[in-house]
């Protein structure tokens, strides 16, 4: 049996880690959205099973359920460069975004480009046809930390913003091994400000028919934005928590979400980057930013009381998270999560968290 990590239920030191049989990890998604399985934690010693569907169950009067709007980019563009060679670019962040950019000729990007080695500064790739109503072109510019390239597009014939989502193909993680057959499953039903580079993949479960039943339950619903960037999700590499350099993420969250907050008599967070979201406000008192906030340890929680959340990686920040909101108990969950056949990762099952009070 494969695995991808080979370490046990225990932590590499502050570090949480397990074994991941590759067979686990789900490579197409559940249809319909609300069927995913969803392991309902509520604090007692009962694991109960459900379905992503049962979510109202378990909301009633005075809950917030706060969920991330952000839509996925169709980042990695292929390029070519005048002498043919194929280039790959994986846009990763607008520099200084802004609503003027819709309509705009030219974007400066920050993005990863493959092969970076080959490809000098000031160099021009064709992304799109070079004739036509919508061209694309990209000049690959200086090198920046961390292997990444500042990247010039410019359209002709149509704003930049469009010609990308003509290009561009929205990235997979690279655990997934097959090709979607329809890429909107890639996205929240209420995606809408497009911006990450990967899903905020808790929310794929939902529908608007449970939401509209979360709220007749008596439930509200409201958003916050944060960019998923790949510093998300990159894996711990060093011995100590501690260590590891967390990039920050670009997060907006609207006052009217933060009043209520306040005012829930619970929150509910549909995965953990609207966890950061809504800690990092709590953190620097600031609704709109970036934040390199890493969540692990005995961290003082000032907002969140209930987390749904999908199954994740060994030796990430993201498992760091969930076991600075539920403690220890994480790995009797996720054992029997394996144990009972759950799927893991972006397009598997679904976890619903109660947070536990660490002494």
């Amino acid at each position: 049996m494969a695995f991808l990590n080979q370490n046990n239920f225990s932590g590499t030191n502050d570090i949480p880690d397990y074994q991941l049989p590759v067979e686990a990890i789900a490579q197409q998604p559940i249809e319909p959205r609300d069927h995913a399985r969803l392991l309902v934690d509520t604090g007692a010693e009962a694991l109960l099973h459900h379905q992503v569907r049962d979510l109202p169950d378990f909301v009633s009067d005075g809950d917030l359920i706060v969920v991330n709007e952000t839509k996925v980019l169709s980042a990695r563009l292929r390029g070519k460069k005048s002498t043919g060679g194929a280039v790959e670019v994986f846009l990763l962040e607008l520099e200084q975004p802004s609503d003027a950019d819709d309509g705009a000729s030219e974007q400066d990007w920050i993005a990863m480009v493959r092969p970076g080695s080959r490809v000098a500064p000031d160099t021009w790739l064709n992304i799109g046809p070079e004739s036509g109503d919508i061209t694309l072109r990209a000049e690959v510019g200086e090198h920046l930390a961390d292997g990444l390239r500042r990247v010039r597009l410019v359209s002709s014939g149509s704003d930049v913003t469009a010609a990308i989502g003509k290009y561009g193909e929205v990235p997979l993680p690279p655990y997934l091994k097959t090709v979607l057959d329809d890429p909107d499953r890639y996205q929240t039903v209420y995606a809408s400000v497009a911006g990450s580079v990967a899903a905020p993949t808790a929310g794929l479960h939902l529908t608007n028919e449970v939401l509209d039943r979360c709220r007749a339950n008596g439930a509200q619903v409201s958003a916050i934005d944060l960019a998923v960037g790949l510093g998300t999700f990159r894996p711990v590499t060093v011995e100590r928590l501690a260590d590891h350099h967390m990039h920050s993420e670009r997060y907006a969250v609207s006052p009217e979400t933060m009043e209520a907050c306040r005012s829930a008599r619970r929150v509910i967070a549909i995965g953990t980057t609207t966890v950061r979201a809504l800690e990092s406000v709590a953190v620097t008192g600031k609704l709109a930013g970036r934040t390199d906030l890493l969540i692990s340890g005995r961290y003082p929680w000032q907002v969140v009381d209930l987390l749904m959340t999908n199954f994740h990686q060994p030796r990430s920040t993201l498992l760091a998270m969930i076991e600075a909101f539920i403690g220890p108990r994480w790995r009797e969950i996720y054992a029997l999560a394996l144990a009972e056949g759950y799927r893991f990762l972006s397009f598997g099952d679904a976890m619903l968290l109660t947070r536990a009070h660490l002494s």
